[in-house]
């Protein structure tokens, strides 16, 4: 960590400081390194087919190719735009690219393959399964009676609901002939090991990418969870719906089939979180870590953040050092329906600025949130970070929170300010990274009004965020 303590206990670079923090948690979720510790030892007779869905789809089949060998293949899907070191892999990978988060022509390709994959392996093989977020729509084989025209509908009305993940999920599941363990048993009697990054605040293994290895509880939830968001539900799917039920219940997925696979998680949000509260210890700052399941509206936790960090901050002593609030999950925003009120953005540009309105400008309270996976909804960026001069800049420039939020448009609000976090897509996914770095003996201080014209990206902006 490069973000020194200055004489006193204070961060220099608050916005330097809790980028690093974010670099530091997305490094720890790295495939290359978090996933061999858990790869199975290699097969003693038979081989190994690797079918690695998700965000993090080649960088985990690029360590299982270097923990076995040459000869190591299979099937990589990944989003579309993303990057795979083809030659890296080898030849005995295919990839094809999908859409995310509703899924399209391709990813119904990418499921079909991966079960002719799975289905041609004996009792002598293995399936090798490399589960990472973001995989529920990668991949994807509709339930009979169902199209994909269906499932792009409704995935994508269950997103601008703002319904949790695991809800959206059980959706995704029942709609499924991949999901929620049937990529598995296409796999019998070849056994099947599972090997997870999680993005899933909930921490159950059948909502990552929708458990294609994991069996799903037998329920049929699906068509009251579409009813509760009033989502139409066409007669051809709740009839398919209805008598897959029924089917499922008597005959698969067979979890008999697959209750010796083993099942490994390589990292989720609380390895991210730990890695960024070592690194904000070893610069002398005290950590609060709220955990990475957290779940709700992104106005209400925003709200409660707040809170919560103007406490802290006016019951430090003042000798006391920087204080560090952090937590993960998923939040849910729900986004406006009428044609031309879109804009961009995301659960962590829309948490940010909400936060930064319920702060209103308070003196040594800096914040970021950003997506682990580089992409925060809409919006090209990972996140933003925000300061005490975060709102008197933006009145400056003409830009109205308050609108921006109805809108739906934070990306454009951070945007101009200079304060968006640009990764690019990371390679890996452990959902929502969120930091609030308070420095109390700057609270009660009045904050310096800042210059009408916003600091460009690639310079300091005058609450140190780049």
């Amino acid at each position: 960590m490069q973000a020194l303590r200055a004489p006193g206990g204070q961060i220099p670079d608050p916005g330097g400081f809790l980028r690093a923090l974010f670099a530091a948690a997305v490094a720890a979720a790295d495939p290359l390194l978090c996933l061999p510790p858990i790869l199975p030892p290699p097969l003693v007779t038979g081989r190994t087919c690797v079918i690695a869905i998700g965000k993090a789809a080649a960088g985990m089949a690029l360590a299982a190719r270097r923990a076995y060998g040459r000869g190591t293949g299979g099937l990589v899907v990944v989003p579309h735009g993303m990057p795979v070191d083809v030659q890296a892999l080898g030849p005995g990978f295919e990839v094809i690219h999908a859409a995310h988060p509703v899924p399209d022509a391709d990813s119904e390709r990418a499921g079909r393959r991966a079960l002719a994959l799975a289905g041609a392996l004996g009792p002598q093989d293995r399936l090798l399964a490399l589960i990472s977020g973001g995989g529920s729509a990668l991949a994807e084989v509709p339930l009979a009676g169902v199209s994909l025209a269906d499932i792009r509908a409704m995935t994508a009305a269950l997103l601008a609901s703002g319904a949790p993940i695991e809800q959206i999920n059980a959706v995704r599941r029942a709609l499924s002939r991949f999901k929620g363990g049937w990529l598995a048993t296409a796999a019998w009697p070849a056994e099947v090991a599972t090997c997870i990054i999680s993005d899933v605040p909930c921490g159950d293994p059948a909502t990552v990418a929708s458990g294609p290895t994991v069996p799903a509880p037998q329920d049929d939830q699906a068509i009251a969870l579409l009813r509760h968001y009033r989502i139409e539900v066409p007669a051809t799917v709740q009839a398919a719906l209805e008598q897959t039920h029924a089917a499922r219940a008597r005959s698969g997925p067979d979890s008999n089939r697959i209750a010796a696979a083993t099942l490994g998680l390589a990292a989720s949000g609380a390895t991210a979180l730990a890695a960024a509260a070592r690194s904000a210890a070893k610069a002398g700052v005290a950590v609060l870590n709220l955990g990475d399941r957290l779940q709700g509206p992104a106005r209400d936790l925003a709200s409660a953040h707040a809170v919560q960090a103007l406490a802290m901050a006016r019951s430090g002593p003042a000798q006391a050092g920087p204080q560090l609030i952090m937590s993960g999950g998923e939040l849910s925003v729900a986004v406006p329906t009428t044609p031309g009120t879109r804009g961009r953005g995301g659960r962590n540009l829309t948490y940010l600025l909400e936060l930064a309105v319920a702060l209103a400008g308070r003196p040594g309270i800096h914040a970021i949130a950003c997506d682990t996976d580089g992409l925060d909804g809409t919006s090209p960026a990972a996140g933003a970070v925000i300061g005490p001069t975060t709102l008197a800049r933006a009145r400056a420039c003409g830009l109205d929170p308050a609108a921006c939020l109805k809108a739906s448009d934070s990306h454009r609000f951070f945007e101009t300010l200079g304060d968006l976090v640009v990764t690019g897509q990371t390679g890996t996914n452990v959902n929502d990274f969120r930091a609030i770095l308070i420095e109390p003996r700057q609270v009660g201080r009045k904050a310096e009004i800042p210059s009408a014209r916003p600091a460009p990206a690639s310079h300091p902006s005058p609450d140190g965020q780049r």
